[in-house]
């Protein structure tokens, strides 16, 4: 079962993604293209280029699982990035943001207090 949790490391292909891919095909784009090991537990994220459609692929401790949703009306909004790696790292925060349909360009953390390791 996919659990999105902040326990978690999440990573957002750059390019877009042919949605007609599988298992097999999106972990090959991970090891080969993002430079991941897609057995990590790591969940990647892959947009079609009209961005209406995700995929979230996870392994999980027996095999993959795979997120799959397209849009019947509008589209996702991916974050802007200047870094030219095939794969960038994001929090699950903006990740439920992105499924919400949250704008991006709108959202403003307030000052918290983190711990530093």
């Amino acid at each position: 079962m996919l659990h999105l949790g902040s326990n978690q490391r999440y990573y957002l292909y750059q390019g877009h993604a042919d949605m007609r891919k599988g298992f097999d095909s999106l972990s090959g784009m991970v090891l080969a293209v993002m430079e991941h090991n897609p057995l990590s537990g790591d969940i990647y994220i892959f947009f079609n280029r009209r961005r209406n459609q995700v995929k979230l692929l996870h392994w999980e401790s027996d095999g993959f699982a795979l997120y799959y949703k397209r849009l019947e009306k509008g589209t996702y909004e991916i974050p802007v990035s200047l870094d030219k790696n095939n794969a960038r790292s994001i929090h699950w925060q903006q990740l439920q943001f992105i499924l919400q349909g949250v704008s991006l360009q709108k959202i403003q953390y307030r000052l918290r207090y983190k711990k530093i390791a």
